[in-house]
């Protein structure tokens, strides 16, 4: 029996790749307007390009773009982009539409809610609590906790040993086939896709994730559940 749900936190409760596109524009607008030579378009492609190099977490990327474009930081230009990103996030970091009204009918089933995420301990902090969603989880294991990313069997370990459960009694939930869904696999947990977050184009067809369950919306999983 199913008695707790361990969710990935990006891309499967936060839209992250949305809230990273309006995030980057708003930032490369600012950095033109402050005097960067550049054109808008490829800026942005430049970004995502440093992004697939260093990380889509990597916290020095805008000082990483500066010297790729110029051999030099310009800090006019960096705090431009640095504010205008900050100031953005706030629009764009909001949960899928289904995810608190899905929270709230997994509680009161009386199941136990975890996060498992690869992201820095404090932003993963962070984006729940900016998002109001920190008050549904018993256990929060974020990268700094063991130092290991998915699909690492630690972090999966360590979420476990808090929740004091057996991986049998545990649905894993993320976009990710080979981090999240093969990651809990390896230790015997339940899984589901969580295909609307699957943001490349190779999306596998229905039924081929190697997943338990496949969703299209994250309001289905208490159906899953019963």
């Amino acid at each position: 029996m199913i008695k707790a749900v361990l969710f990935d936190l990006d891309n499967t409760l936060i839209d992250f790749m949305t809230m990273k596109r309006g995030c980057v524009e708003a930032a490369v607008s600012a950095m033109v307007k402050a005097g960067l030579k550049l054109d808008r378009k490829k800026a942005i492609k430049i970004f995502y390009k440093l992004y697939d190099k260093y990380g889509i977490e990597y916290n020095k990327i805008f000082q990483k773009f500066l010297e790729e474009i110029n051999r030099k930081i310009d800090y006019k230009i960096l705090a431009a982009g640095i504010v205008a990103y900050r100031k953005a996030q706030p629009e764009f970091m909001q949960p899928y539409k289904n995810v608190i009204p899905t929270l709230q009918k997994l509680k009161r089933k009386g199941l136990r809610l975890a996060i498992v995420s690869d992201a820095p301990r404090l932003k993963a902090w962070m984006r729940l609590t900016e998002m109001n969603l920190q008050r549904f989880f018993d256990v929060v294991v974020a990268y700094g906790d063991v130092w290991e990313r998915k699909p690492s069997k630690l972090p999966f370990r360590k979420a476990l040993s808090e929740l004091k459960l057996k991986p049998s009694e545990v649905l894993m939930i993320g976009d990710n086939l080979r981090k999240d869904i093969a990651g809990a696999r390896k230790l015997g947990m339940k899984t589901c896709f969580a295909r609307y977050g699957f943001y490349t184009k190779n999306i596998p067809k229905k039924g081929k994730s190697g997943a338990d369950f496949e969703i299209n919306d994250v309001g289905e999983l208490a159906r899953i559940l019963g």
